[in-house]
């Protein structure tokens, strides 16, 4: 059974037209496959599909993104690479099973394969937890990719999280910790790391393996800071003002890949990836091979300053520097500030001094 969105009233209809003209069978029947009318009704459909989806506001990429139909990374790394080998446990307290991990082959080269997955059906979606992570999962990457690192081994991420596991046992074991040692390990790696965003992007969660060499987004995927419902909620003190926040937030790709947060989009079927596995299959696969390949001419310390810079680079053409080019001023102000405070540590202790007394003097005498 085909799941639709609340915009996609249009093609249900012309796709369950399209289906009874195809069956040989309708309720008087056997009847007379008309050929003609099926090549007008696909038509139409397409039409329909490229009118819709050549347009759709940020809200309704959110809902592509969330299409339950959408593949997930199981698919990806079942259908992509070879000779994958599973590996569990984060060796401090146990296994989450939502994100798989394991080495695996992609063309013949050895890679290191990391997906948050969310899961098929109920059973497995609770399973997985919706592919929300918790800390277990964070050290278990931190440890592979640290593996992978001494080994010299590519990584490759794909993304599908509404955000990291904010439950009670999840912060006790030191969530927000584990979180920060993976963006940690992720900037210090000196092998070339590739992350697709393939449906949800989510927060923390997501940029812990997103810190990467490479940051790729499927075209209907989103990738933000929180999700549209929570923005709406802080902002306007409103969930159903998620369409405002959406817009306002900027975490379609296309706005990604201007405000060159990402690296590069990669194309979806007409009507979202799950219209057409095997064409979004292909695209994956070509855009992995493209990016390995691009990192064949450099060296360890190339790949971990290229990764570096391009994270630094990200909103300095809003205006922090004058040429986003050249972060040889960052340091430069670094020194500046520097030079100021030994020229005036003196002063500026006697300053503090002043405050703190004039400070207690107050409180004595009130």
């Amino acid at each position: 059974m085909k799941n639709y969105l609340n915009f996609e009233a249009d093609i249900k209809t012309l796709e369950n037209e399209l289906d009874k003209l195809k069956d040989p069978y309708n309720q008087e029947g056997l009847s007379e496959v008309d050929t003609n009318k099926i090549t007008k009704t696909q038509e139409e459909l397409d039409e329909k599909l490229k009118e819709i989806y050549s347009s759709l506001d940020p809200w309704q990429t959110t809902m592509v993104a969330r299409h339950e139909d959408r593949p997930k990374s199981k698919f990806f790394i079942d259908n992509l690479f070879e000779d994958f080998i599973s590996l569990a446990g984060d060796r401090f307290y146990g296994e989450d099973q939502s994100v798989l991990t394991g080495f695996a082959k992609f063309n013949g080269q050895s890679v290191l394969v990391i997906g948050q997955e969310k899961g098929e059906d109920l059973e497995s979606r609770i399973e997985r937890n919706f592919g929300m992570m918790r800390p277990e999962g964070y050290r278990k990457t931190i440890r592979l990719m640290e593996l992978a690192d001494k080994f010299n081994i590519p990584i490759i991420s794909f993304i599908d999280t509404p955000g990291a596991y904010p439950g009670v046992g999840a912060e006790e074991r030191g969530q927000a910790e584990a979180i920060a040692k993976s963006i940690e390990c992720c900037m210090k790696l000196k092998v070339p790391t590739l992350a697709i965003v393939i449906g949800e992007g989510g927060s923390g969660g997501a940029i812990a393996l997103a810190s990467s060499s490479k940051v790729i987004m499927l075209e209907n995927a989103i990738y933000s800071v929180i999700s549209p419902e929570g923005c709406a909620t802080i902002l306007w003190r409103d969930p159903k003002k998620m369409l405002d926040a959406a817009k306002a937030m900027k975490l379609s790709a296309n706005d990604l890949l201007e405000l060159k947060v990402i690296d590069e989009i990669i194309p979806e079927p007409l009507g979202g990836a799950h219209r057409d596995r095997n064409l979004i299959l292909s695209n994956v696969r070509e855009s992995i091979s493209k990016n390995l390949n691009s990192f064949q001419e450099l060296s360890a310390e190339e790949i971990l300053e290229q990764r570096k810079n391009k994270f630094l680079k990200i909103g300095r053409s809003k205006g922090f520097i004058s040429n986003p080019e050249n972060l040889s001023t960052i340091d430069h102000n670094k020194n500046n500030v520097q030079k100021f405070y030994d020229r005036n540590k003196k002063n500026i202790f006697i300053m503090a001094a002043s405050l703190v007394v004039a400070t207690l003097l107050s409180i004595y005498f009130l």
